[in-house]
């Protein structure tokens, strides 16, 4: 038998991703430091979309090669984390306008909500200027926008 890291899970039009806070994510304290909040919530938009059927390396080696940027990111902290809980990113992508996916993300531990976000990214091609996601991306991330398609 093959262990394999998990991708989280669906539920609903939301994607969750069970975390844990080890040392490496804490500062002096033993809280978490700030910055690694933007780790989690990258691993939870990573995994939601490989939960999709979009890969980054596919969307790299694809006939039309393209990325994801980010291109805004509001963080508000509500309540800090501490080593070795355990954590929830929850990740729902919005809509897809023109080049832009808009996310809301938010990291709870039980009914507490830590952290929210509200992202756009940007799909670009490989030389950084913005393009139209193809219609193959849309149609995966389609059935999991929770506002208009």
């Amino acid at each position: 038998m093959t262990d394999h890291p998990t991708a989280g899970r669906f539920e609903g039009r939301e994607h969750r991703l069970p975390i844990r806070v080890y040392y490496e994510d804490t500062d002096f304290t033993g809280l978490v430091y700030h910055g690694a909040y933007v780790r989690f919530f990258e691993r939870g938009r990573s995994d939601a979309l490989r939960l999709m059927g979009i890969g980054h390396a596919e969307l790299l080696d694809g006939d039309q090669p393209s990325a994801f940027v980010v291109s805004k990111l509001a963080l508000t902290y509500l309540k800090p984390a501490r080593i070795d809980e355990e954590l929830i990113v929850r990740t729902r992508y919005d809509a897809i306008k023109g080049p832009r996916l808009l996310i809301s993300q938010t990291i709870t531990r039980g009914a507490d909500v830590l952290c929210s976000t509200d992202v756009e990214v940007v799909c670009i091609h490989l030389d950084g200027r913005p393009r139209r996601p193809t219609r193959q991306l849309i149609d995966k991330v389609r059935p999991w926008l929770t506002g208009e398609p």
